[in-house]
């Protein structure tokens, strides 16, 4: 939580184990979202219009990963992206009667973390370093398969930290949160063809990015 937020000091947050950069939370929302989860979701927020703090605990917990992971490929400073992150739920808690049900939940909460991520940004002029933020492996491959993911990853990192911030949620939110792009044009607030023009020039640079450092690699070995 941002020291420099009065009012979210007056909340204390549901207990979260302090993750480590090498342990960044992952949770693909790919593996985990459909009608129940988003029926369940409604269902808190209701309590939360209602001040129920249980309800509340509850969605901070179920969005707190997919929130980290979001605004880690925005900026990369832990400190800070806590501090966005919480930014966020605090807005849940307090306006939560803001939610009209013209969109998902999730497309609601993550145009408030993608606007205070880019708020923090432009305040704070924080640079985006690869290496600040990790991500931990799938537990499921063995050590050789998870070397190369990991070694996978920390390309795609390094390669996402030259796109620019409009640029580098738009790859997040379509690869790693499984949104359409008309649901990343309602996060982002812009028209869906100018977040295909976006995913188009991101890939581009993409792909250009990673054959150069793969090729910095071969020439290393």
């Amino acid at each position: 939580m941002g020291n420099g937020n009065p009012q979210a000091s007056m909340l204390k947050w549901p207990s979260i184990r302090k993750q480590k950069r090498d342990d960044a939370p992952v949770a693909p929302a790919s593996a985990v979202r459909g009608p129940a989860a988003e029926a369940l979701e409604l269902a808190l927020l209701e309590g939360i219009k209602r001040g129920q703090r249980a309800e509340f605990d509850a969605l901070y917990r179920l969005y707190h990963p997919r929130l980290w992971r979001f605004l880690s490929h925005l900026m990369r400073q832990p400190d800070a992206i806590e501090e966005a992150l919480n930014d966020t739920l605090m807005v849940v808690w307090q306006r939560a009667e803001g939610f009209d049900g013209r969109s998902k939940l999730s497309t609601w909460i993550f145009g408030i973390a993608y606007r205070k991520g880019l708020k923090a940004l432009s305040r704070q002029d924080l640079p985006v370093d690869g290496d600040e933020v990790e991500e931990t492996s799938d537990p499921g491959p063995g050590p050789e398969q998870q070397l190369g993911l990991a070694q996978l990853r920390g390309r795609l990192r390094q390669a996402m930290s030259e796109l620019s911030p409009e640029h580098r949620a738009v790859v997040e939110l379509c690869y790693f949160h499984d949104m359409a792009y008309a649901e990343i044009a309602e996060v982002v607030g812009c028209p869906a063809e100018t977040v295909k023009t976006r995913m188009f020039y991101a890939r581009r640079r993409l792909r250009l990015l990673l054959d150069d450092l793969a090729g910095l690699e071969q020439g290393e070995q």
